[in-house]
């Protein structure tokens, strides 16, 4: 079997590159195999999550004192890209949701008490993490969320729901997005807290079957007079909207790696299938228009790649990043689209049977234009800024 891929970019260093193996082997050498079973069972094992942990992949981002690796941008689009060649979209979602979507606050905004106590079993992959954002009528529309967290003596009271939460069945520290002030207009008043499994407020009310991600699960949950105390506050009360808006632009660029490697995957399938299938005489390969095609969905995908890795340099670089990591999500993501359908096209009949990998990577890219920021929302973000 012929591989295909990208050329690796001048600015990755030795550790970034090495990063790369030590993922790729991963995936070769236990996700490959393993990733059906977790398909038809509906989550991630957490035997993944320690097995990266302890290789030190799930907490790149995250300060050294608390167990991370202390490295940039770089590392993410690095990590996502290859779990993206591994093919398992569910997989790749529940791992990058917890390294870098949820666990990502506490780094950013949590006070060192709470750095010390979630941080270490996150990046170990002991505790698992997910992100609570996304309502029945606030998906990307962020500031109408309606879950309200009030003042309760020493704490604080929740309320609400969340839906289409990944990682929302397993999880063990759930980051919640509240209303703390009601009468504050727009974005205004949404506040951030850190709950924990086992409270019992908390409860799962349906986790969801999929159209794709099925290995990872996604969970309804329901906050029912749910208490924290007062630590449980994530960063300052008030400006919840604004870590969100900030912790999506790494979540977007994350979107955009996966992407890219799950559109190398694709090819690399379909040119190795289209070189032994016979039709007419001959190989698909030795027809022209497929010889074409392919080559034309190749420089699309390095095309993406190439934004990808300019907007984690720039990331890296501390600069305003929101236009142009907007234009990658919506570029990479529909990139994708068209990358994992022309494929299974030129896998015939054989593309649209349940069990072969490109019918699975069809159905597991169709969120990526929806969630983390619907394209349309991403093409508005790029033109607000023109």
């Amino acid at each position: 079997m012929t591989e295909f891929t990208f050329a690796e970019p001048d600015l990755l260093d030795e550790d970034l590159r090495l990063i790369r193996a030590q993922v790729r082997r991963y995936v070769t050498e236990v996700i490959l195999p393993n990733g059906e079973k977790w398909e038809r069972s509906g989550m991630v094992p957490r035997e993944v999550f320690r097995d990266l942990g302890q290789l030190g992949l799930l907490g790149m981002r995250h300060p050294v004192e608390y167990g991370g690796g202390g490295l940039g941008a770089m590392s993410s689009v690095v990590f996502g890209e290859e779990l993206g060649r591994g093919s398992f979209g569910g997989v790749t979602a529940a791992l990058t949701v917890h390294s870098d979507m949820s666990i990502s606050h506490i780094a950013h905004r949590g006070t060192a008490e709470q750095k010390q106590r979630y941080l270490p079993a996150a990046c170990a992959g002991e505790k698992v993490g997910a992100i609570c954002v996304t309502e029945a009528h606030a998906g990307s529309d962020v500031a109408g969320l309606k879950t309200r967290a009030v003042r309760d003596g020493d704490g604080w009271l929740i309320n609400g729901s969340k839906t289409f939460i990944t990682n929302g069945v397993h999880a063990d520290i759930y980051i919640v997005a509240c209303k703390t002030d009601p009468t504050a207009k727009g974005s205004r008043g949404i506040s951030l807290f850190i709950v924990e499994k086992g409270n019992p407020g908390l409860h799962v009310a349906h986790e969801f079957e999929k159209y794709g991600w099925r290995a990872s699960d996604t969970a309804e949950l329901f906050f029912d007079n749910l208490r924290v105390s007062a630590d449980a506050l994530l960063g300052e009360e008030g400006k919840g909207f604004y870590y969100i808006m900030s912790t999506f632009q790494n979540e977007r660029l994350v979107a955009g790696a996966m992407s890219v490697g799950q559109c190398a995957k694709a090819i690399e399938l379909t040119v190795n299938y289209t070189r032994q299938r016979q039709a007419f005489g001959q190989s698909l390969w030795d027809q022209q228009v497929v010889r074409n095609k392919l080559a034309w969905l190749a420089a699309k995908s390095a095309a993406a790649r190439s934004l990808v890795y300019s907007c984690a340099r720039m990331v890296d670089e501390g600069k305003d990043v929101v236009r142009e990591v907007s234009m990658l999500k919506a570029f990479a993501c529909e990139t994708l689209q068209e990358v994992v359908h022309g494929c299974l096209q030129l896998h015939g009949g054989t593309g649209f049977i349940v069990g072969t990998p490109i019918e699975r990577m069809a159905r597991d890219a169709r969120i990526l234009t929806i969630g983390g920021g619907a394209t349309e929302v991403m093409l508005e973000e790029v033109a607000k800024r023109m």
